[in-house]
């Protein structure tokens, strides 16, 4: 029983893995054709945004291989995704609405937040790196993304909560792993704390003090 539960939560890890992967692809993917960059300027920024907090986090755990490398046809799907997208971005402005990109990267944060908080949790961190490894992981794509774009990262801006709800859905996570046998409602819980802030942070106006 206890083995097929690790399998289990070893597969909705991955595919949590995937979705935080090709959801931040897409922001990326967004706001390099916003600059007006060609096919290559698109998959750079396309590739970092995905990869850049998760490479971050395994550098810094002295995990290897990267997760991107261990999983080799994470990039190859995003060259194929970019491939096939950018010709029709123009179409798709019409439909990729500044409410869907804000979804989608707030379920991107979510995401690999809880996810790099779970990795750094099975490898027997302290509980506040294992946060600093989710919020590293959730955060640090976008910096490099906004760096490279020429963009304030949006993280660094007093604009609305935004590391804030990785860092407390990291805990979230933390608090409720620490219960026996509820690591999936852990997971799902965390996700959603960390989605909903920031969804609510948006819509309220929410942020740190000056």
């Amino acid at each position: 029983m206890s083995i097929k539960f690790h399998v289990g939560m070893s597969t909705l890890l991955h595919v949590i893995e995937v979705l935080g992967v090709f959801v931040f692809a897409s922001s990326g993917l967004v706001e390099a054709r916003r600059k007006k960059m060609d096919l290559v300027g698109v998959y750079t920024v396309a590739f970092i945004t995905a990869f850049g907090g998760g490479t971050v986090r395994d550098i810094l755990l002295d995990r290897r291989p990267l997760f991107w490398i261990e999983n080799y046809e994470y990039p190859t799907l995003i060259f194929v995704f970019c491939i096939v997208v950018s010709p029709f971005f123009r179409q798709l402005r019409q439909v990729v609405t500044e409410r869907f990109i804000l979804y989608a990267d707030a379920l991107g944060l979510g995401l690999f937040s809880v996810s790099g908080t779970s990795l750094a949790l099975a490898m027997n961190m302290p509980l506040f790196v294992c946060v600093m490894m989710g919020v590293i992981t959730g955060i640090f794509g976008g910096v490099l993304r906004d760096m490279i774009c020429n963009e304030i990262p949006m993280v660094f801006r007093r604009g609305h909560l935004y590391a804030s709800c990785a860092f407390l859905g990291s805990w979230v996570y933390l608090l409720l792993a620490r219960v026996q046998d509820v690591e999936l409602v852990a997971l799902i819980s965390a996700i959603a704390v960390t989605v909903i802030l920031r969804l609510l942070a948006v819509r309220f106006d929410w942020k740190l003090p000056g």
